[in-house]
């Protein structure tokens, strides 16, 4: 009984001290998160969950974006990168997905908005949740997300596809736009700096712009509303597609159409779509950027946006990978670089 009393009382005193081991372990915790040494913070948020969310699912600008998202998340170890989206690019078609984001906790939900308001609840929802949110491409209100990723400064986008119509038809005549959706916001941009480019520059004011039309990011829209547009504007000197998907739609129509050669066709552009149509002399110039460029972009914001060191605050800036350090600009926005003029002479230099 001796015996079983002491080996009782030793086995007491075993439990006492790992109890204050315990307490003592689960203080210097807390006092480590308190100086940011947690799984989350600065520099160890290798852990995570993304979720690109596009305006539609099967668009070739999109899969070279989504293909420089996924190879950065491959770079970075422990990141869970994922796709899903509408095949249609309407209004409220990705409101679904971010719900069900949101339900599986999902950590950044990286978002190309069909409509900047129309994901607005949504994306909250998910923000109260505790996901971070970012946009690319296409940019919803910026109350709705932490960061937008943007190819390039909108302005620029809209001087450039100018000066490429202006320069083939002699800065004179009737042009259009066939655009995307009506409620993208990265086309309405362009649009807008397009039509104030054309009321206050003097070089452009033999130019008209006669209508806008949209070909909703669908090949077989496209190519049907480019058809429409040139029977109705007989007289149409040019068309400007700020879209991949209208460009080259509206492009294969022309080169099979007594248009070809007469109705100049600029716009942005993927040089792999759009090789055979400048090499046949249907386009003589367009622009683009690297899309791919765009998903890396985000993946890197997303890291840091969730380890805390950055916040999407004007100022802050990140590391990219290979694009090295981005800086967060105003209205949280993250331009990525400038747009790129493709013709003959450099369009093979280029695969995406």
């Amino acid at each position: 009984m001796k015996l079983f009393r002491q080996a009782e009382g030793r086995a007491s005193t075993t439990r006492r001290i790992l109890a204050v081991a315990a307490v003592a372990t689960a203080a210097a915790v807390a006092l480590s998160g308190c100086a940011g040494g947690t799984a989350t913070s600065p520099g160890n948020a290798k852990s995570f969950s993304i979720a690109f969310v596009p305006k539609q699912l099967n668009n070739p600008y999109t899969d070279v974006e989504l293909s420089g998202g996924k190879k950065a998340a491959a770079a970075l170890s422990g990141v869970s990168y994922s796709v899903v989206g509408p095949n249609t690019a309407s209004a409220s078609s990705q409101v679904s997905y971010i719900n069900t984001l949101t339900q599986k906790h999902t950590n950044v939900i990286a978002i190309a908005a069909n409509d900047p308001n129309a994901v607005c609840s949504a994306l909250n929802q998910a923000k109260t949740g505790g996901a971070k949110i970012i946009t690319f491409d296409s940019d919803t209100d910026k109350s709705c997300r932490s960061l937008f990723i943007n190819q390039v400064n909108a302005k620029d986008v809209a001087l450039v596809e100018l000066k490429q119509m202006a320069e083939q038809i002699n800065n004179e005549g009737d042009i259009a736009i066939l655009s995307a959706t009506a409620n993208a916001t990265n086309q309405n941009a362009w649009i807008e700096f397009m039509k104030q480019e054309l009321k206050s520059n003097p070089a452009y004011a033999k130019m008209n712009l006669v209508t806008t039309v949209y070909g909703n990011d669908d090949d077989t829209t496209s190519f049907q509303v480019a058809q429409g547009l040139l029977q109705s504007y007989p007289n149409l000197k040019g068309i400007i597609s700020p879209t991949t998907v209208g460009i080259a739609a509206t492009a294969r129509y022309l080169s099979t159409s007594s248009y070809k050669g007469k109705v100049i066709l600029t716009g942005l552009g993927l040089p792999n779509e759009m090789r055979q149509y400048v090499k046949d002399g249907t386009v003589k110039e367009f622009a683009l950027w690297d899309p791919a460029k765009i998903g890396q972009a985000a993946v890197y914001a997303a890291k840091e946006l969730v380890a805390g060191t950055i916040t999407g605050k004007t100022g802050d800036t990140f590391k990219a990978g290979s694009l090295g350090t981005l800086k967060v600009g105003a209205d949280s926005t993250v331009i990525v670089g400038g747009p790129t003029e493709f013709n003959a002479a450099n369009i093979d230099k280029f695969n995406f």
